[in-house]
């Protein structure tokens, strides 16, 4: 089950809580190179069941001293690269992250996720406009085996009643 946040601040920002152990060391377990098994679901909100799989590699670096990091994702879809990247920033203030995608299909950096790691579990909230429509969205990093780490996407178009799982990502490092 996922608990979306539900209340909102005056500007209309979902109130996200960090937890009590968040740090900006959070995501120190990604510092390297990594390969990158991908499952897909083929289409959203269409009750799909047909996943597409597919490899990637990628490589991560802190910044900032430690306050952020960095990612490349690089693969090939029909023949054709892509590259997607992810700028993560930590706020000592709030301790919250915030995470950013930008791609090459796009060159546009996407509304940032927000949130923590609570011990090897990381929970990162937003919204996203799909066919202009408001969309729930969560990453789920899973760290509890720092060399095989596990991020995972949903998405909800009902405003939190139901979700759906999307894109799973198995990392692997790299030595």
């Amino acid at each position: 089950m996922i608990n979306f946040p539900t209340t909102k601040s005056k500007n209309s920002d979902y109130i996200i809580t960090p937890s009590e152990n968040s740090s900006k060391k959070d995501f120190d377990f990604l510092i390297g190179s990594w390969n990158i098994h991908n499952r897909k679901l083929k289409s959203r909100f269409t009750n799909s069941t047909e996943w597409i799989e597919f490899e990637a590699t990628g490589t991560m670096h802190t910044t900032l001293q430690g306050m952020a990091n960095v990612d490349d994702f690089l693969t090939t879809f029909d023949g054709k690269s892509f590259e997607g990247m992810t700028v993560r920033i930590f706020n000592p203030s709030t301790k919250l992250w915030k995470l950013y995608w930008a791609d090459s299909n796009t060159g546009v950096l996407d509304t940032p996720v927000t949130g923590s790691f609570d011990k090897t579990t990381g929970r990162f909230y937003g919204t996203t406009l799909i066919d202009g429509k408001e969309i729930l969205v969560v990453f789920n990093w899973d760290r509890s085996d720092a060399d095989k780490p596990v991020w995972s996407q949903a998405f909800s178009a009902d405003g939190g009643k139901t979700w759906e799982w999307n894109w799973y990502m198995e990392f692997t490092r790299k030595k």
